[in-house]
């Protein structure tokens, strides 16, 4: 017996649990195996003391108060990640406990003590706080981001989802494999299929597809996920997250179409710097060499007494200046008609005619032009370079007139109002040399001809500068005419600008 009892003392001192017995309404210790001592921390005197003379900190927890209700009706107790605040060597330290209290009876079956029992849980408890805690981050930074997570049963295809995932379907909280299937972008199916058939090998599922919204509206979806596997190897669910990228897609396709306008404008620039190379090459170096050549002959004409053709050769330097000149002037405006910023003000056309026709008033009384014009209405835009713009067509109808006829040129307007907005049709029409239709586009060309320098002069950049003016008030221009018998030109513009400054 004494070797039972001796045998059944070593089990309880050396259990890695802690257990303790307590009697009588008191709660006297009278037995705590080295787990108990060393959880509570009091060190090893505590056999004889009472529950509450050794643990007086757990008076307030009601701890005393359920082991009390053991002894008196006999009914075990039992607490499950319970809180439990003790004070070791001095410092006040929170625990996590399972553990109960079992009534101890006698051969009468009346109780005289408590079993007390339990298990430190402490660090599983702060670990599932951090998992909790971790869990509930992803949540709301999954809600925040605007992406849903799903997770797909293989065998009956049934899918959990959260976050925005019914959202990014249109609300739909039923979604089911074979509707993702059927609402679908039909272009899309087989990259979705593609990417399934690519994750048998890496079990990642990854692919951006298009799905179709109730409203037949197309809609981007980024879906990434992961197959998992029994311990057979057998796909059994699928897990993961989509995204919607619409937004994403949308800029994309912007940035895009802006770089492709980007590349498309830099072509042209290099084509125009191709062209102003020719310009230099030729237009500028042709004059400067008669300059030249024109001075050296004077300097012969002079150092020979002679003086008749002094006179010619001035003539001929002043003229080949003027070209350089022209040709510098119009390289300047044409370079420099997208690049500064004008502001948005309150024009009236006819009053930029007027001023027009007192610039040229010399060439228009020279060639004795006719003029007819209607009343021209008030716009928004930049007035200098309007003023540029009419200047450029006004000039070229009176350059380009015919020698034996005055040159007789009709302004006239209309106002044109469509869904895009309310506009001023403006055409210039002249009875001059007239236009191959075949070259109404190619007039507007940088530094294009159709006639030689030496019959009108002029840098091949007025009717450039007139088009790059309209469009930057987001207008149009157009050429029509026949040869010999005059042109028109056609310009449209808009009555009020979105803009304060262009």
């Amino acid at each position: 017996m004494e070797r039972t009892l001796q045998l059944l003392k070593d089990i309880v001192d050396h259990a890695p649990l802690p257990i303790g017995v307590y009697t009588g309404s008191g709660l006297k210790i009278e037995l705590a195996n080295q787990a108990m001592i060393q959880t509570w921390g009091k060190g090893d005197h505590v056999i004889g003391k009472t529950y509450l003379e050794v643990l007086p900190e757990i008076e307030k927890q009601l701890i005393v108060d359920q082991a009390l209700q053991v002894f008196n009706t006999g009914r075990a107790f039992h607490a499950k990640d319970k809180r439990v605040d003790l004070v070791v060597a001095g410092e006040n330290k929170t625990f996590y406990f399972n553990y109960s209290f079992t009534p101890l009876l006698d051969s009468e079956g009346q109780v005289y003590g408590v079993m007390n029992t339990g298990m430190d849980i402490t660090e599983l408890h702060q670990a599932r706080e951090k998992v909790q805690s971790s869990e509930e981050q992803l949540r709301m930074a999954i809600e925040a981001s605007g992406m849903g997570t799903y997770e797909i049963d293989l065998v009956t295809q049934n899918i959990t989802a959260s976050g925005n995932y019914s959202v990014i379907w249109g609300g739909d909280k039923n979604i089911t494999n074979e509707k993702i299937t059927s609402r679908l972008h039909p272009d899309d199916i087989a990259v979705r299929e593609q990417a399934h058939h690519d994750a048998e090998k890496d079990g990642v599922i990854s692919y951006q597809a298009r799905i179709i919204n109730a409203d037949q509206s197309l809609r981007w979806l980024n879906i990434s996920g992961k197959i998992i596997k029994d311990d057979s190897g057998m796909p059994v669910k699928i897990t993961g997250i989509i995204e919607d990228i619409n937004c994403r897609k949308a800029l994309e396709e912007q940035l895009r179409k802006e770089a492709e306008e980007k590349t498309e404008e830099l072509r042209r620039s290099n084509e125009e710097l191709q062209h102003f190379a020719n310009l230099v090459s030729h237009d500028l170096r042709e004059p400067l060499r008669k300059v030249k050549t024109f001075i050296s002959r004077m300097r012969n004409e002079m150092q020979s007494g002679g003086s008749d053709r002094l006179e010619w050769y001035m003539e001929k330097i002043e003229n080949s200046a003027q070209r350089m000149q022209n040709v510098i002037e119009g390289i300047l405006a044409y370079s420099s008609a997208d690049k500064k910023k004008h502001p948005v003000e309150h024009i009236d056309l006819c009053e930029v005619m007027e001023d027009i026709k007192t610039d040229l008033e010399l060439v228009i009384e020279e060639k004795n032009a006719v003029f007819i014009s209607s009343h021209l209405p008030k716009i928004q835009g930049a007035r200098i370079l309007v003023q540029q713009l009419f200047y450029n067509l006004i000039h070229n109808a009176l350059k380009f007139s015919r020698a034996e006829e005055p040159p007789k040129i009709i302004i006239s307007s209309s106002i044109i109002r469509d869904t895009k907005g309310d506009w001023v049709e403006v055409q210039i029409e002249d009875n001059g040399i007239g236009l191959d239709n075949a070259y109404s586009e190619r007039i507007f060309t940088a530094f294009e001809r159709l006639h030689s320098k030496d019959q009108y002069e002029g840098s091949g950049l007025g009717l450039s500068l007139c088009r790059k003016i309209v469009q930057r008030h987001g207008g149009t221009i157009t050429a029509s005419g026949d040869k010999d018998t005059g042109s028109v030109f056609t310009v449209l513009l808009p009555l009020y600008q979105r803009n304060t400054t262009l």
